[in-house]
């Protein structure tokens, strides 16, 4: 049996999980560093994502807890779109991304790892940085320091999210 060793991920498995919505959590504990919000204003936040398929995942989170976009105040929808456009625009600057996948998935049906709370997921892409090793080892290889990325993009946030 092959065995591959992640002694960093040893205090998530063993930190406190957070009861009920994780997000709701998040957005009444702004200034915990370990949550890793990047930016936030009165009516949403944009923050790391803990599971990130690329390095400088982020996720855009409206306070409203709802799991439905239609039951979303056009001011909040209107201004997540506005955080998605510059964090799109952070990304690509801070991070040099050649492209950015945005989405949100509605509902655990359409893919939601956290259906309750509506969110937009912005991913970073690079050319060339894809590799069989997802595919056939079921392993993702990260080229960066997550901790570091999440340095770079909070300290450049407030000349993005104006």
């Amino acid at each position: 049996m092959e065995k591959i060793y992640a002694p960093w991920r040893h205090e998530y498995v063993t930190e406190d999980k957070i009861k009920g919505c994780v997000f709701c959590h998040i957005g009444k504990n702004l200034n915990d560093e370990k949550l890793q919000v990047v930016f936030s204003d009165e009516l949403c936040y944009v923050v790391m994502n803990k599971y990130p398929y690329s390095p400088g995942h982020m996720m855009v989170i409206p306070y409203t807890h709802t799991d439905k976009i239609e039951d979303l105040d056009d001011e909040v929808w209107l201004r997540i779109s506005l955080r998605v456009k510059q964090g799109v625009k952070l990304l690509k600057d801070v991070m040099n991304a050649h492209g950015v996948n945005i989405g949100m998935n509605l509902s655990d049906a359409a893919g939601a790892g956290i259906a309750e709370h509506v969110h937009y997921h912005l991913l970073p892409r690079w050319k060339g940085d894809t590799n069989f090793i997802t595919v056939i080892g079921q392993t993702r290889v990260y080229p960066a320091d997550f901790d570091e990325i999440f340095n770079r993009l909070k300290n450049s946030a407030t000349k993005y999210f104006v």
